[in-house]
């Protein structure tokens, strides 16, 4: 197949989904391209089968904002003609569906059929979407979609309790590519974060206010009462800043170190113990899901699609969202010794393999397949 992918270029986790997706499905044989602003994070090695097409907007004086979504259309509508495409996937719902409805319709001039597969990934449906200015658009187009995937059953739940669609939705999970995040030999490292064997715990997020960054401070603060422990604060976002104070403020910044964005975080999580996520919202926690694919419990919320996830008492525990208490404690019941730190470690690699990237890929396959088949129908 010939197959493009829209996304978003950058380090969050559907832009991660896309590329890594359309990184295994060139791998598996098919070409695909790439279709955005700039060329995605992790589209970071040279195959044969991949292609990179750049959207430029244009910074004419009359747009106060650049049109980036008739830009993204128009662009589309070139690569789908002169690439011969067979099939789009667009992931996010906004901008991306709705430019995928328009470029649909502009190639049905040119006598072309291109069916659009669109992906959910959460903040598109449980934060942007139920933006009254968008609502009316992103429910048009998820319902105007040959087909539509969400990462979870609490975010398809979500979607059609918050948005009347009419289209089915398919759950198709996040995946993990265990070639890539496994447990990778860093003992070097590991020494110099933690000279003293302390316990290292981390955190990687966009530092948004969802994330809760500052929670994973206070409970990393309780934890160091109790067991010797370095927090390894990784990514960058707004709310940096705040967590910077917060440690100054907990007298811990000595414990703490903020690295920023980081390609490799697979060596990270390599020499980490426990990775805590206490969000307010996930549609599924791909961040969790790398962790645990390195054999690290994780600390979480109970929320969004976590619980799907996360094995509660097994693979680390969940929480309600803002209990700090409780996450610590839990914390601590898992770095307290050894043998309990290794079970836990030994369950999330286990779990993490119920979603290893070589059982989730041929679902989109056989999901593009059947798109195909309908549209060759209608």
């Amino acid at each position: 197949m010939k197959i493009g992918i829209v996304c978003y270029p950058t380090f969050g986790g559907s832009g991660v989904v896309a590329t890594e997706l359309g990184k295994a499905l060139a791998d598996n044989g098919h070409q695909v391209h790439f279709i955005t602003y700039s060329q995605p994070a992790r589209l970071d090695f040279f195959s044969e089968n991949l292609f990179y097409h750049e959207v430029s907007v244009s910074n004419y004086p009359l747009f106060d904002y650049a049109p980036y979504e008739l830009a993204l259309a128009s662009k589309l509508v070139d690569v789908v003609r002169f690439e011969k495409l067979d099939l789009l996937h667009v992931h996010y719902a906004i901008p991306h569906a709705s430019a995928a409805f328009m470029a649909k319709q502009i190639l049905a001039t040119f006598g072309i059929q291109i069916p659009v597969v669109t992906t959910l990934h959460g903040t598109d449906i449980t934060l942007v979407g139920k933006d009254p200015t968008y609502k009316p658009v992103v429910t048009f187009s998820i319902n105007q979609s040959d087909g539509v995937t969400a990462v979870s059953q609490n975010l398809k739940e979500d979607t059609y309790k918050h948005f009347d669609i009419l289209n089915e939705i398919r759950v198709i999970p996040n995946f993990i590519d265990l070639k890539r995040f496994t447990l990778k030999p860093k003992d070097h490292f590991k020494k110099a974060i933690a000279p003293q064997d302390e316990r290292i715990i981390v955190h990687t997020s966009n530092f948004r206010k969802v994330k809760r960054t500052q929670d994973v401070v206070r409970i990393f603060e309780k934890i160091l009462k109790e067991v010797p422990s370095k927090l390894l604060m990784v990514g960058d976002g707004p709310d940096r800043v705040y967590c910077e104070q917060l440690c100054r403020e907990l007298n811990i910044s000595e414990n703490v170190r903020f690295l920023g964005k980081q390609d490799a975080v697979e060596e990270i999580l390599s020499v980490s113990d426990l990775f805590i996520m206490p969000s307010e919202s996930e549609s599924f926690g791909l961040a969790a899901l790398e962790a645990m694919a390195c054999k690290v419990p994780v600390i979480t919320s109970n929320t969004g699609g976590l619980p799907e996830l996360n094995v509660n008492g097994v693979t680390g525990f969940m929480d309600n969202i803002g209990d700090i208490d409780a996450m610590a404690g839990h914390a601590i019941h898992i770095l307290k010794d050894d043998e309990t730190l290794m079970l836990f470690k030994e369950n999330a690699l286990k779990r993490a393999k119920d979603f290893d990237l070589s059982l989730i890929l041929p679902l989109y396959e056989e999901y593009y397949k059947e798109v195909l088949d309908k549209t060759l129908v209608n």
